[in-house]
């Protein structure tokens, strides 16, 4: 199905910023793409809410600098500061939130969607620290989750619940924590982890790593032994229940207590669904022979009992691989060496990637529900009318696209793209959004919608702005990092010495463009190749966009503060228009490829 094109296709001449180079947007195209979103979000029952591009009332006084993190003067700040709740899962896809009816009507239909939220460093930790530090990567120096990185090379001494608690908010932290926490030592105090507790926070209930050395059963990838570290204490009594359902309850209650007084709150509940993690169950799917005679096994994640078999007649095969049933891409040649390696999956295969996305969408599935109890205990204790409620992902997921059959890191779609829906006093309307969204710019539009400080020198930028008043346009690069990424020698002269990525990149509202340590790349057209089957880093027809994003590429690859918002040239750019139509055109080609 996915064979290379031959025809010469014209090069994509950059723009004059009084041009439009979109295809004109008339009212049946429009809503046949909408159509098609909503086959990809909105199935088990929800519906996908119509786009609203139009401003909001004017008049709303303007952010002072929406990526300082400082105190500001924010559009339409409810008249008291609110709570704020983050709930973030782990490895969900952005389509895997046609399994979560809750999040989709109450924050979809009730609020705000971001159709362009990234994950920049799409991997677990650093993604998290990431958050915590309102800092990319490359700033923060979580590179992995082993050492010498994870929890151990994260200085946690200020964070964003250092700066939410400063400016007089209660702070609770539920769930996971970054990887390695329990067994590795602090980089703050130099001592094991188990009962330590990081600076800011009024209370800490995170799960801790293992810990058999010391007598801790169970793990945070245990999900029916999960030990959990109480405000300096272990909580090692949770054998047997579900662990998405004890951090749900951990947060209902903290969230009983908090609104009961004065103070407004910031509960951040970090969920290990739908990770991959232990037991192992009957239902899992056995070891097999990949198409290379490779003994392979995918990773699965534990269920309770009473959700197998939910979407069983929903899910007929893995989102990642062509609704027709031909190959998931019938030519890697164009591909970096990390991936040419993966075989077309064989019959075998393909049932563990059905067998595995079954599974997945049971666990997002009890999330919701934690979710919705969630909404519920905060409705119940009149927290709701004041609470800023955001759910997101830490990154995205590989389920079959370019014969990966799992796994994340890469600065793919699948893996980048991540679930943001928000809604708050004043944000109801089931509106959507095409402005970009990043892990680092949530943390700044927390802190903003708070009027707090930033704990260091803040990468991203508050997006409270496009929240509450409407797309702002895409002004700006999402650089894109990786550690591990590819093997083989640092030819690559721009990767300094030092430096341990193995790739750097840059999503821009049309184009998504990756260099290698060893000299590869790789550079995507998503208006006319959503998924990403044509290579065109070394393509004569996108010289001129390559050198473009070349330049822009080495101005912030390492970039700190206001450099990582270093405007896009213009014809990189999208107005709000521009950048839904990308938006729209991205899902229906993905629509076309894989299906609803």
């Amino acid at each position: 199905m996915q064979e290379k094109s031959t025809a010469q296709e014209a090069p994509p001449t950059p723009r004059p910023r009084g041009r439009r180079w979109r295809r004109p947007l008339v009212l049946v195209a429009l809503i046949a793409a909408l159509a098609l979103i909503g086959g990809v979000l909105g199935t088990d029952g929800g519906s996908t809410p119509s786009r609203t591009t139009a401003r909001q009332a004017s008049g709303a006084p303007a952010i002072d600098d929406p990526g300082s993190g400082g105190r500001s003067a924010v559009a339409e700040r409810p008249a008291r500061r609110p709570n704020i709740v983050v709930i973030m899962a782990d490895d969900m896809r952005v389509d895997d939130l046609r399994y979560a009816p809750t999040v989709r009507t109450v924050l979809g239909e009730g609020g705000v969607t971001f159709d362009n939220s990234f994950s920049p460093f799409p991997l677990c930790c650093p993604a998290r620290a990431s958050f915590l530090s309102g800092r990319y990567a490359h700033n923060h120096k979580v590179l992995w989750h082993y050492a010498p990185y994870g929890f151990a090379a994260f200085d946690d001494s200020r964070t964003i619940g250092t700066s939410l608690a400063a400016a007089g908010y209660r702070t609770a932290y539920v769930g996971k924590y970054l990887n390695g926490y329990g067994p590795m030592r602090s980089l703050v105090t130099g001592k094991p982890s188990y009962t330590y507790v990081p600076k800011g926070w009024s209370d800490w209930y995170a799960s801790v790593d293992g810990g058999k050395e010391v007598g801790i059963h169970g793990s945070t990838y245990n999900f029916f032994d999960v030990p959990f570290n109480i405000n300096g204490r272990i909580d090692n009594t949770h054998r047997g229940q579900y662990g998405t359902d004890v951090i749900g309850a951990f947060s209902r209650r903290l969230i009983t207590r908090y609104a009961a007084g004065k103070q407004p709150f910031f509960l951040y509940t970090s969920f290990v669904a739908p990770h991959h993690g232990g037991p192992r169950e009957p239902d899992d799917p056995a070891p097999f022979l990949d198409a290379d005679n490779h003994v392979r096994k995918l990773n699965t994640t534990a269920r309770p009992d009473w959700v197998k078999g939910r979407f069983n007649g929903v899910i007929t095969q893995a989102p990642g691989l062509p609704k027709d049933g031909g190959p998931a891409e019938a030519d890697m040649s164009d591909k970096p060496t990390n991936l040419t390696r993966f075989p077309e999956p064989n019959a075998a295969e393909r049932a563990a990637l059905l067998n595995v996305t079954r599974q997945r969408a049971e666990a997002v599935y009890v999330l919701d529900r934690q979710v919705a109890r969630i909404v519920a205990t905060l409705k119940r204790t009149g927290a709701w009318k004041n609470t800023v409620l955001i759910f997101t992902s830490d990154n995205g997921y590989f389920l079959g696209e370019h014969r990966k059959p799992d796994g994340k890191v890469l600065a793919h779609e699948p893996s980048l793209r991540v679930p943001f829906l928000v809604t708050g006093p004043g944000v109801r309307g089931g509106e959507r959004r095409s402005d970009p969204i990043s892990t680092v710019d949530l943390t700044a539009t927390v802190l903003d919608i708070a009027g707090a400080r930033a704990p260091h020198v803040a990468d991203g930028t508050s997006r409270w702005r496009s929240i509450v008043q409407g797309d702002q346009g895409w002004t700006t690069p999402v650089v894109t990092e990786a550690y591990k990424s590819i093997t083989g020698r640092r030819t690559d002269p721009n990767f300094r010495a030092g430096d341990a990525r193995s790739s750097i990149g840059l999503r821009t509202p049309r184009y998504s463009f990756t260099r290698y340590m060893n000299g590869q790349g790789e550079l995507y057209d998503l208006l006319a190749d959503p998924g990403e089957f044509e290579n065109r880093f070394s393509d004569p027809g996108y010289a001129s966009v390559r050198a473009e994003l070349d330049r822009l590429w080495l101005a912030v690859k390492d970039c700190v503060g206001t450099v990582c918002r270093t405007p896009l040239p213009d014809d990189l750019a999208a107005t709000p228009a521009e950048a839904t139509h990308l938006v729209e055109e991205y899902w229906r080609g993905i629509a076309g490829i894989y299906g609803g």
